[in-house]
């Protein structure tokens, strides 16, 4: 058969090629034909219109919102995690001839028509079987997609800042920050360059603090869009191009009041979910053509605007400084159980929102001049991926192929600072490696807080090195925390398989019978 597939995850860096490379191994074998489709980081190169038209049927590997899918309508579809891909290649390459089987395929590009049609509802063949499409999938997966794809968004602008800002301390040192901004730094008073963000002339930065006063300003402009292209994306994966506007307002009202990024997620979900509410009614002919450009972005945007400013910004705000205020608190005589916290919300769900957070916070601390937090913060991230590879190297017996293979390729996420080179284990298994992923890297992150290292960088793992401050010691409780990981991973598996064995009981003819579940 003929099969098309696109393959995206949050990041679009790792998952999205290992998703693309599994699928396409299990086509080849299974004989199949196959054009994959990667929506990553860098760009995708759309599969061929005739490919399409030609294709039996579609498989989409995405954990976001897949860009164009309006192409594929028509087809039989079968949707899935981008973990799935990654771990069961051939079963969802079984499934997608299954469903090609059992409807069958148009020879032709989708007209709109069928586009419609195949948005409100699922292909039925005729044996009954009904194909799985995005639009049928749950609440909470349709949830964790929107936010995930603002994330996706979200994280080129985190790498430039960030990278930016590194740069800009390595030239003029973490007091770069307060000689642009003002305040008070070990015990020297600097007057403000400028007073804010918007406006700035480039004069007064430059004789405050030169080049690298210049260099922090502009990683601080890319930082202050975050919240807001967090939004417009949540609110795009939603609602599509109209969802922009709005998103984009919203998270600049979010900005504004200071509710930071719990406030974006809310403001993109909410100017999502109003402009799919105002593309419901129908209205007349004469006025469609208007609607999109004009109607529905100026109501969207007003609304959502006037919701975040008045009922949601200051409350998320209050609670967001307060969250804040705590977590720097401990960064005093409690750092160790700072980083304890941090390292154990970057494991909880290994990208995440709860990671996001975490990571947010610790780019706020960044660009604050604190770079310890920084340093903590990814040395917990980096733990979980490493672990597992270590783990599946210890002892192979306690996991499958596919988690052996996964853990190959942990190795260099992990030291590349992608904690969602963990998810194919913590898929798996979540009761047993999600616990152990949260001790190691809050053990990680408690150690690299006592121990005082530093990390200019926002990102980068071990690639980064240079900019690690006390790198020995930082690697040492990186070298700590994957070994508790891997610990009480292989610990509690070894229970699990001990427990299958004992569950076991000989009969005559030596056959063993399992007996329970």
């Amino acid at each position: 058969m003929k099969l098309v597939a696109v393959t995206s995850c949050p990041t679009g860096i790792a998952h999205t090629y290992m998703a693309a490379e599994s699928i396409e191994q299990a086509a080849k074998d299974a004989g199949h034909s196959i054009a994959v489709e990667t929506q990553g980081a860098a760009g995708a190169e759309p599969v061929p219109a005739d490919v399409i038209a030609a294709a039996d049927a579609v498989i989409f590997a995405a954990d976001v919102e897949v860009r164009g899918r309006e192409r594929f309508a028509g087809k039989p579809l079968v949707v899935a995690p981008v973990k799935r891909a990654i771990n069961d290649g051939p079963g969802l390459v079984a499934e997608a001839v299954q469903a090609a089987e059992a409807g069958p395929a148009a020879s032709s590009p989708a007209t709109p028509a069928a586009a419609g049609a195949a948005a409100a509802a699922p292909a039925a063949g005729p044996a009954g079987l009904t194909t799985k499409v995005e639009q049928d999938a749950g609440f909470g997966t349709r949830l964790r997609q929107w936010l995930m794809t603002g994330v996706s968004y979200m994280i080129p602008f985190v790498a430039a800042g960030g990278i930016l800002i590194a740069i800009s301390f390595i030239i003029g040192g973490p007091q770069v920050a307060t000689k642009v901004f003002g305040g008070t730094f070990h015990g020297h008073t600097y007057p403000a360059a400028i007073t804010g963000i918007e406006g700035f002339t480039i004069a007064p930065v430059l004789h405050a603090a030169g080049i690298a006063g210049l260099l922090f300003l502009i990683g601080k402009v890319a930082f202050f869009m975050l919240v807001p292209v967090l939004a417009g994306f949540i609110a795009f994966a939603m609602a599509d191009r109209m969802g922009l506007v709005p998103g984009f307002v919203g998270g600049l009202v979010a900005t504004a009041t200071g509710a930071g990024f719990l406030g974006g997620l809310i403001a993109g979900l909410l100017a999502g979910a109003i402009v799919m509410a105002l593309k419901r009614p129908k209205v007349p002919r004469a006025l469609a053509g208007i609607m999109p450009v004009v109607v529905i972005p100026l109501i969207s945007a007003a609304v959502t605007g006037v919701i975040m400013a008045v009922v949601v910004g200051r409350p998320v705000a209050a609670a967001t400084t307060a969250m804040t205020t705590w977590l720097h608190g401990l960064s005093g005589t409690n750092a160790a159980l700072l980083g304890l916290l941090l390292g154990a919300m970057m494991a909880f769900d290994m990208g995440g929102p709860v990671n996001k957070v975490a990571y947010t916070f610790a780019l706020a601390s960044l660009a604050s001049g604190d770079t310890k937090i920084m340093a903590a913060v990814m040395a917990a991230g980096m733990t979980p991926p490493i672990a597992c590879a270590l783990a599946t190297v210890v002892r192979k017996n306690l996991f499958t192929p596919a988690e052996r293979t996964a853990g190959e390729a942990a190795w260099l996420l992990g030291l590349s600072f992608i904690t969602e080179g963990a998810i194919p284990f913590a898929a798996g298994d979540p009761l047993r490696v999600i616990p152990s992923m949260m001790a190691g890297s809050a053990a990680t992150g408690a150690l690299s807080m006592v121990f005082g290292a530093t990390s200019l960088a926002p990102h980068g793992g071990i690639w980064v090195i240079g900019l690690i401050g006390k790198p020995g010691l930082w690697a040492a409780a990186i070298v700590a925390g994957t070994a508790v990981s891997a610990a009480c991973l292989i610990a509690l598996k070894s229970l699990r398989h001990t427990a299958r064995a004992d569950s076991t009981v000989s009969v005559p003819g030596n056959t063993r019978v399992a007996v329970g579940a």
